[in-house]
């Protein structure tokens, strides 16, 4: 009988040890997400109080919705209860509203105000600013009010 060579122990295969594959890792890593929404919190919480205007009214209460922002915020002029017409923060005499309106005008690209008024500013008086604005070159008038009034519907 001829002398046959016995095959050695397999490995399963070839010589070499396999190794299974790499697979992704599929954890998100969220802690920069957190610091970026931490920083974001913070510059809001600074910001958000310097962005109101400064002259305090008791404003209508309607149960219309807000408007949209812009890119350039738009010129406030409010009527406080005692009658001061105030543009922005700083009161204007009745009689200088249009001369200082329309200088405002030509320095700005939008046409876009807001009046804001005491609820017990008389309507008479109230149109009389809103004829000004006109005047003044402003022709795009919002009317500022607080949300939860009265609906037309009773509820």
């Amino acid at each position: 009988m001829a002398g046959g060579v016995m095959p050695r122990a397999s490995r399963g295969g070839s010589g070499r040890v396999r190794r299974a594959p790499r697979r992704a890792m599929s954890e998100i890593n969220v802690t920069p997400f957190v610091d970026v929404m931490l920083v974001l919190l913070i510059v809001f919480m600074i910001a958000a109080p310097l962005l109101t205007v400064g002259v305090p009214l008791e404003l209508p209460k309607t149960a219309a919705s807000a408007l949209p922002t812009e890119e350039e915020a738009p010129l406030t002029i409010s009527l406080t209860a005692e009658g001061a017409v105030m543009i922005q923060d700083t009161e204007v005499p009745m009689a200088e509203l249009v001369i200082k309106l329309r200088a405002i005008a030509a320095e700005r690209a939008s046409d876009k105000v807001f009046l804001r008024a005491d609820g017990s500013i008389p309507y008479n008086t109230v149109m009389e600013v809103m004829g000004a604005l006109n005047a003044g070159g402003f022709g795009n008038i919002g009317l500022v009010t607080d949300v939860g009034g009265p609906t037309l519907t009773g509820e």
